[in-house]
């Protein structure tokens, strides 16, 4: 069964963190996106939804991992070849972020490893 999937995203600089998503290629969803939140498009059924830090624990009663001393989540997305994913991480670094690791060859599967903006979302 398909279903779409919206991943709830924390972010301290809401608008930091769009600029650097917007000059990866992506686009918002201007209905679902406000002062709190941005609707993030990474395909007609994947949405991230960044939500600044005090309306994400609005949903948790759990403390909000510091993506500056650990890790969260690991998110892969898909690309049609290598020069798309090697294009994909210069956009990357241009909009401020870090490279997390080298290259990885696989044989069936490559890819490359990046933090958004520094690993702080908008710190």
């Amino acid at each position: 069964m398909a279903t779409k999937i919206f991943v709830n995203l924390p972010v301290n600089d809401l608008d930091k963190s769009k600029e650097f998503f917007t000059k990866l290629g992506y686009s918002f969803n201007k209905e679902f996106t406000d002062r709190n939140a941005g609707c993030m498009v990474i395909s007609d059924d994947i949405y991230a939804i960044l939500l600044v830090n005090p309306l994400f624990k609005t949903f948790t009663q759990k403390d909000v991992a510091d993506s500056a001393k650990v890790t969260e989540v690991l998110i892969g997305l898909f690309a049609e070849s290598k020069n798309q994913v090697d294009t994909l991480l210069k956009k990357a670094l241009a909009a401020g972020g870090k490279v997390t690791r080298g290259p990885q060859g696989l044989g069936f599967m490559y890819s490359r490893s990046f933090e958004d903006l520094m690993g702080t979302h908008g710190k």
